[in-house]
C-alpha cells in the first residue's frame, strides 16, 4: 500500500514538473513565426497597433530600433522577464502585394523552427507579422543614438549579421557562450557586432562576458533536470551552476549604461481604443 501510495504521489510531482516546465517553454513562444490569421487580434487591430508603433518610432527619426512582445501571459513568465521575442526594425523601401513600394519598416528576426523547437531561422518580416504573435498590443521599443543606429544599419545591410546566427536554439541560452542562441542573444550579438565593429564570434562573447549583465533565471534543479529531458528548447549545456540569459531588459539596461540609447519607448493599448 505504502509503495502504491509513493508511486503516485511521485508521478503526481513528475507531473506537476512538466506542466511547470512547458510552461517555461511556452515563455518564448513569442519566439515562433505567426500568420495574422493565427493571431488572437483581428487584422485591423493589428494593423492599427503597427502603424502606431511605426509612427512613433519614425516621430522621433529611428532608423533603426530593438523592439519587444510579449506572447505569452505575465503570469506564466519566470521572474525577470516582461517579453517572450526581441528583434530589430530597419527603415527601408518594401515592396507591397499589389508592386508598389512605400516607406516602412522591416524586422529582422531571429525565429524557431515550426517543426524542431531546437533550432531557429532568420526571417526579415514586418510589424503586422511581428505582433501576430503578441499576447497583449504592448511592446518597447529602444531608439539608439544615431551613431549607434549607423553602426547597426552598417552590419544589417551589408548581410554580415547573419553570420552571427546559431540555429543551435535554446529557451534559456547563455549570452556568452557559442553553443546555443535564442531571439535576445541574437539581437545583442547584432548590437556587440555593431559596437566592436566584427563578426568574430569569440571576440563578441568575450565582451559580453566582460561587460553586460545578464538575467539570472532561478529555476529549482528538478524543473531543470526535467526540463532538458522533455522539453526540446530546454538546454543546459552552456550554462553553469547559475542559469542566466539575456532578456529585453538586460539589454536596455547595457545600452542605457554605454551611452548608447537616445529614447526608450512603451506603447501598450486597449484593443477597443484603436482607431480602426
Amino acid at each position: 500500500m505504502i509503495s502504491s501510495l509513493l508511486r503516485i504521489r511521485l508521478a503526481e510531482a513528475v507531473l506537476v514538473v512538466l506542466v511547470a516546465l512547458l510552461m517555461l517553454g511556452q515563455a518564448e513562444a513569442g519566439s515562433r513565426q505567426y500568420e495574422a490569421s493565427a493571431s488572437k487580434f483581428e487584422m485591423a487591430e493589428l494593423l492599427a497597433f503597427s502603424k502606431k508603433v511605426e509612427n512613433a518610432a519614425a516621430k522621433k527619426g529611428a532608423r533603426v530600433f530593438i523592439l519587444a512582445r510579449q506572447g505569452r501571459p505575465a503570469s506564466e513568465l519566470p521572474k525577470g522577464i516582461t517579453y517572450t521575442h526581441v528583434a530589430i526594425a530597419v527603415y527601408s523601401s518594401i515592396r507591397t502585394g499589389d508592386g508598389r513600394t512605400v516607406p516602412g519598416y522591416a524586422i529582422y528576426n531571429l525565429y524557431q523552427d515550426e517543426n524542431d523547437q531546437g533550432r531557429s531561422h532568420l526571417v526579415v518580416d514586418y510589424p503586422v507579422d511581428y505582433f501576430a504573435g503578441a499576447y497583449t498590443l504592448k511592446t518597447s521599443i529602444i531608439i539608439p543614438t544615431v551613431a549607434m543606429q549607423k553602426r547597426l544599419l552598417k552590419i544589417i545591410a551589408s548581410g554580415a549579421y547573419k553570420n552571427l546566427h546559431n540555429p543551435n536554439y535554446s529557451v534559456l541560452a547563455n549570452p556568452g557562450d557559442l553553443k546555443y542562441q535564442n531571439c535576445t542573444e541574437f539581437v545583442l550579438d547584432v548590437i556587440q557586432a555593431a559596437i566592436y565593429n566584427t563578426v568574430d564570434k569569440e571576440v563578441i562573447k568575450a565582451n559580453t562576458r566582460a561587460y553586460f549583465t545578464a538575467q539570472d533565471i532561478n529555476i529549482s534543479p528538478l524543473k531543470l533536470l526535467f526540463g532538458s529531458m522533455f522539453v526540446p528548447d530546454v538546454k543546459l549545456g552552456d550554462q553553469g551552476e547559475q542559469i542566466i540569459t539575456a532578456t529585453f531588459t538586460t539589454i536596455e539596461a547595457y545600452m542605457q549604461k554605454y551611452g548608447l540609447t537616445k529614447e526608450i519607448i512603451t506603447l501598450k493599448v486597449d484593443p477597443a481604443r484603436l482607431d480602426i
